[in-house]
């Protein structure tokens, strides 16, 4: 049962008298500060006691306590040959027009250069021309406007393509959470149709293992007997992860898939400055970004939804945000895309229409496009948004949203306190040490079109 908020002065009395106390060469420990004691009992009430270990996310070799699929037992091999296949671009062998033969990866919408997501408020796959900084320079190669059925050629999303970092706290993968055979999908099995992505579910992985083996028909990726033994080093990763490497196509599909999924279970915000603070660095964090982090926990209530490690959560809420199609300038998104239904568009159950996941929090800063329809441009607009609960979309009723959508009554100060705690507590700045320097291919990524190359320095 959850401490009652009449607990929490006794709790902050307790952390500042125990704070006081000697260690044995009597040496004084500094007490905490008010700040400190708040948020500490805070962090005691929304665990339901178990404290700031609550919070915590693990070492990314840490194998025991990352979350991961029984069935896919992480290893350093795996993790290893899958952070090579998530950036190989030689794997882009499937496209529908040769020109992209190649030149796109997992990265192109999922790089570290954008908290693993896009960078683009569309990510772009096949077709794709261009990278800029941080993806934000991505277009659609200039040879596809030359063929009339390019819409049908360009592999570019709907939805705003949702980050893969901390994604090991997600037992079910997208914004309706249609992958992944257990957790919230158990049970669904009817809507699994034969002949579609969701026929993947069937192979009984969780959401992570079973979008990394979706993705590569998806995205049009091929990883085959032939590839292989032209980069003989992915051979040998292959044997060190599996034993041996499959000759079927469909075998090899389903252990890239698995490696993928491993590799990114390993993708954690493990070095923000909150998880320092929650391992004791109380001078990690400003003092704005404390009394921002007990707003979090606190008065804001964001707690009651981004909970644990990621500050995420298994539930679909309906927000009112808008959707992609309705953002100026986007490429291809329909208004009649199921993906704009949310959960129901997966489950068709009318109580789940309109309703997205709850995201994970880190690294938001340098997205520049928030929530599924990428129609906020910085976390300072979605906090805003938030404490003013009034929805963007013009097809919404009060009766589709979230009872839980309701002014958050925070002041100016207030919120520049909240968005300090977003935008800087929780952004981990070495993202880079998930990315390999070169690839066993010697192929240029996360895309090898001829802009991305110049565009990245890269040269094969």
């Amino acid at each position: 049962m959850k401490i009652k908020y009449g607990s929490l002065l006794l709790l902050a009395g307790f952390f500042l008298f125990s704070a006081c106390k000697k260690d044995s060469n009597n040496d004084d420990i500094p007490a905490a500060s008010d700040l400190d004691a708040r948020l500490l009992a805070l962090l005691e009430e929304q665990s339901d006691g178990a404290g700031p270990a609550y919070f915590k996310l693990p070492a990314s070799d840490d194998y025991s306590n990352i979350p991961q699929d029984p069935a896919n037992p992480l290893t350093a091999a795996k993790v290893d040959l899958g952070k090579f296949l998530f950036h190989e671009t030689g794997i882009g062998k499937n496209p529908r027009m040769f020109t992209s033969s190649q030149e796109y990866s997992c990265a192109s919408c999922h790089h570290a250069a954008a908290g693993f997501q896009a960078g683009v408020a569309q990510g772009i796959g096949e077709g794709g021309f261009g990278f800029g900084i941080g993806g934000e320079g991505r277009t659609v190669h200039p040879e596809y406007f030359d063929n009339p059925i390019w819409k049908d050629s360009v592999d570019v999303q709907s939805v705003r393509s949702p980050t893969v970092l901390n994604t090991a706290y997600q037992k079910n993968m997208l914004w309706n959470g249609q992958f992944g055979a257990t957790g919230i999908n158990e049970g669904t099995d009817r809507h699994w149709t034969e002949g579609t992505p969701l026929a993947f579910n069937f192979l009984g992985f969780e959401g992570l293992e079973t979008q990394a083996i979706a993705g590569q028909t998806v995205h049009r990726q091929l990883v085959d007997q032939e590839f292989c033994q032209e980069y003989p080093e992915y051979m040998d990763l292959f044997a060190q992860a599996f034993g041996e490497v499959p000759e079927s196509i469909e075998e090899l599909r389903i252990d890239a898939g698995l490696a993928i999924a491993a590799y990114e279970r390993t993708l954690l915000a493990n070095e923000a400055p909150f998880q320092h603070w929650l391992d004791g660095s109380r001078n990690a964090l400003s003092d704005a970004e404390k009394r921002g982090a007990v707003l979090f926990f606190g008065k804001a209530d964001c707690a009651s939804c981004h909970n644990g490690p990621a500050l995420n959560s298994m539930e679909f809420h309906a927000l009112g945000m808008n959707d992609l199609y309705m953002r100026p300038g986007v490429l291809i998104a329909e208004a009649g895309s199921m993906e704009n239904l949310g959960r129901g568009g997966f489950t068709k159950e009318p109580e789940d229409m309109f309703k997205f996941k709850v995201p994970q929090l880190y690294n938001l800063r340098d997205v520049g496009f928030l929530g599924h329809g990428a129609s906020f441009s910085d976390i300072r607009e979605v906090v805003e948004y938030k404490n003013e609960a009034i929805h963007q979309h013009p097809h919404l009723t009060a009766g589709n949203l979230s009872e839980g959508f309701t002014p958050l009554l925070l002041s100016p100060a207030e919120v520049n306190d909240l968005v300090a705690f977003l935008e800087n507590a929780l952004y981990d700045p070495y993202l880079e040490r998930y990315v390999p320097a070169e690839l066993p291919s010697g192929m240029c990524f996360p895309n090898a079109d001829s802009q991305s190359m110049i565009d990245t320095g890269c040269s094969e």
